[in-house]
């Protein structure tokens, strides 16, 4: 079936299914009918191109259908996650409203804001600051999930939570092993963002291990970064490793070795933190902490239905070409 020009109503995907207007409603938000009967008007639906009017739906219900998703997207990784929400929202009946928080409380605040006047039905977050006082502005009958870190101020929000002290230490652990004793650590947060958990988790780490560490902060852009990078690099006695809390640094890493000279991994070794789908395509492969998205996407899904305290994801280690022991 050809995709028609013009807007489809309701009408017309239940002529299409063969259903009644009320029949083809619930199966189109699943809320009742065979998964046969739900996958088929939701595939007629994608075919005909029909949208659900959120102005004509909240009038009728009092509902929007609309999930706020928030996350600072110049970072590659929370794009891909946007991105994964946006679809499995999608396939529940529900749509993304996506905003960019771009690492910054101030943005993040306005956000939380537009949601509340956008009267969205809940809100998935990668919380720039997870302490500030403003998530309280989503008034308590609005279900919210964040993914990494616990909101502090709204403890009714459900959470995914993320093994921090796992990955941060799991990092490091390679980089020492192989014989680094200075590491950099390189952190996507502005000046005026709160300590992330793995942020401050590192230089009790790094002591563990008996390592020094070189901590900057950059923007969250791979190509804002380049530049702060260029500096750290530039240093007398520059690192031997960096460990980056995002693959989109770890790329800037890749950029700024390669204006100064630097070979990956001979003359510097690099950690990404996300496992981007990018990191088999740069060279050397890049070396990184994985983690199961779909399973992440899910369990924020499901908190929305019921939000508490929901799984904690650990992240693996994926080792490829760009690390390796330093030279003498």
């Amino acid at each position: 079936m050809s995709r028609q020009p013009g807007r489809r109503t309701l009408q017309d995907l239940a002529t299409a299914a063969g259903l009644s207007l009320a029949a083809t409603s619930y199966a189109l938000r699943g809320v009742r009918g065979s998964p046969d009967t739900i996958r088929r008007v939701r595939e007629l639906a994608d075919e005909l191109g029909y949208t659900v009017d959120p102005i004509a739906r909240a009038l009728a219900s009092g509902r929007t259908g609309s999930i706020g998703v928030s996350g600072s997207l110049r970072d590659l990784w929370q794009q891909d996650l946007s991105v994964l929400l946006t679809r499995a929202l999608r396939s529940e009946g529900r749509y993304a409203t996506i905003a960019d928080a771009d690492a910054d409380p101030e943005q993040e605040r306005m956000i939380v804001e537009q949601f509340v006047a956008q009267r969205v039905d809940g809100a998935v977050v990668s919380p720039v600051d997870p302490s500030a006082d403003y998530w309280q502005l989503l008034g308590p009958e609005i279900p919210v999930v964040s993914l990494g870190d616990a909101l502090t101020a709204r403890p009714s929000s459900g959470c995914v939570l993320f093994d921090n002290r796992c990955g941060v230490e799991t990092a490091f652990r390679h980089l020492a092993e192989l014989g680094h004793r200075r590491i950099g650590l390189l952190t996507p947060a502005l000046p005026s963002t709160p300590g992330r958990p793995a942020q401050l988790l590192a230089p009790e780490i790094a002591a563990g291990l008996g390592v020094e560490l070189v901590e900057i902060s950059a923007p969250a852009a791979t190509t804002d970064a380049v530049d702060v990078v260029s500096i750290l690099l530039a240093r007398a006695g520059r690192p031997t490793g960096v460990f980056c809390l995002s693959d989109s640094l770890a790329f800037a890493v890749y950029r700024a070795a390669r204006d100064a000279g630097l070979r990956i991994p001979e003359d510097l070794s690099v950690v990404g933190y996300d496992d981007h789908q990018l990191a088999v395509l740069v060279e050397p492969g890049l070396t990184t902490m994985a983690w199961d998205e779909d399973a992440i996407v899910r369990a924020a899904i499901d908190q929305l239905a019921t939000p508490s305290t929901g799984p904690t994801f650990r992240p693996e280690l994926v080792v490829r070409g760009s690390t390796s022991k330093p030279r003498r």
